[in-house]
């Protein structure tokens, strides 16, 4: 009778241990989901602010454009007003 009361409890510890074992296994797989789907919200969160940026560039893409052709004119003008300029001490 102590024989089979020793491999009942033999039989007890391995399923403890398998028991530990498997949930060791669904700590670790409910830790993967978790950080899936933190890392999912930092993906939409890094792709949202990706967009702003990239709206934020066309934007002042835009205004160097604008900036440059401002520049461009006043330029042209100044060049004007010294052939002008020249004209005058020629004149004199």
């Amino acid at each position: 009778m102590a024989i089979v009361a020793v491999i009942y409890n033999i039989g007890k510890d391995e399923d403890l241990v398998e028991l530990e074992k498997f949930k060791e296994l669904e700590d670790k797989i409910k830790g993967i989901v978790n950080e899936k789907v933190f890392l999912k919200k930092q993906i939409q969160i890094l792709e949202d602010a990706l967009k702003d940026k990239e709206a934020e560039l066309v934007g002042l893409n835009n205004k160097l454009k604008t900036l440059n052709e401002e520049r461009n004119s006043v330029s042209a003008r100044v060049d004007l007003l010294l052939e002008l300029l020249a004209d005058i001490d020629l004149a004199e």
